[in-house]
């Protein structure tokens, strides 16, 4: 027989292990449940090198990024979008798609987006920078140099010298402009200075509608000058001196999950004339950096 007190403990004991095992179920399951709240989630796109079209060596461009930016901003329903940025800049006009499609898709999702500068954000990385709500940088960040700038070499008296002649036909009397295998002529100067001068208000209309309120009136704001942290802060071009992971955390919580998104090369870049290219265009880049003592 069976003692009363056997069967209430049996019974005691099997609705713990039921208890349990329901626990145990559904833990691991916890973050599928609609009304179990998830940690915030802070995609971060790391946007690092020199901006040129096509698709050479690791540099930035709008068709490159296209779908890194697309997966950041639709995946998992971000509360936030980051962009980590150490760009010298480059393409005017890949700087410009790049921050067009980050705020059309900020726009479309409503999500806020941050910008944390590393070493530098300058030129056309300054415009990447602007497509976020808010720019936060290292004390010893350089940002700005809002201006265009374009070069390059004059062969004609080196060809000169070893009686090599310079033979061109064109149809249009401007089709040869800026050859840098002839003398430079004062026409072309003063055409390619007028060209440069649009692009520099387009870049200065984007810094303004980007920055409004936040700007100061200095007058060496809008002339290629750069600036370190604070004084970056202080003429309006960042909105403090903060870094990505603190600054997550103080938003949206010690448990914020940050998500990387990085730019993927294709593995055949790695081979034959492509490490050439990459090689060469590794020191363009690097040139670029240099210009800002990197």
């Amino acid at each position: 027989m069976n003692h009363p007190l056997r069967a209430q403990f049996k019974g005691t004991l099997a609705a713990n292990l039921v208890h349990r095992g329901a626990a145990l179920y559904i833990s691991p399951m916890k973050r599928w449940i609609p009304f179990v709240k998830s940690p915030p989630v802070v995609a971060v796109i790391r946007l690092n090198g020199a901006i040129a079209s096509g698709g050479r060596g690791s540099s930035l461009n709008d068709i490159g990024l296209a779908k890194m930016i697309e997966r950041a901003f639709r995946k998992g329903k971000p509360a936030a979008v980051a962009l980590s940025i150490n760009s010298p800049g480059g393409s005017p006009v890949q700087s410009s798609l790049i921050a067009s499609r980050i705020r059309r898709l900020a726009d479309e999702k409503d999500i806020p987006v941050f910008a944390f500068v590393e070493d530098v954000a300058a030129s056309g990385g300054y415009w990447l920078a602007t497509a976020a709500d808010e720019i936060w940088i290292d004390p010893s960040s350089i940002v700005g140099s809002i201006g265009v700038v374009s070069s390059n070499f004059g062969f004609h008296e080196l060809m000169g010298r070893h009686g090599i002649e310079r033979r061109i036909y064109t149809a249009g009397k401007s089709k040869s402009m800026l050859d840098p295998f002839q003398p430079e002529k004062p026409a072309d100067v003063k055409r390619l200075s007028g060209i440069l001068g649009q692009m520099h208000e387009t870049f200065i209309n984007q810094v303004k509608t980007r920055r409004a309120g936040k700007l100061s009136d200095d007058k060496a704001l809008f002339t290629g000058e750069f600036w370190i942290g604070q004084t970056g802060v202080d003429l309006g071009l960042a909105d403090g001196i903060g870094h990505l992971v603190p600054k997550m955390k103080e938003r949206f919580g010690d448990k914020v999950r940050l998500i990387p998104y990085l730019q993927k090369r294709p593995v055949l870049s790695r081979f034959g004339a492509q490490i050439v290219e990459d090689a060469i265009y590794g020191l363009d880049e690097r040139a670029e950096f240099s210009r800002f003592g990197l």
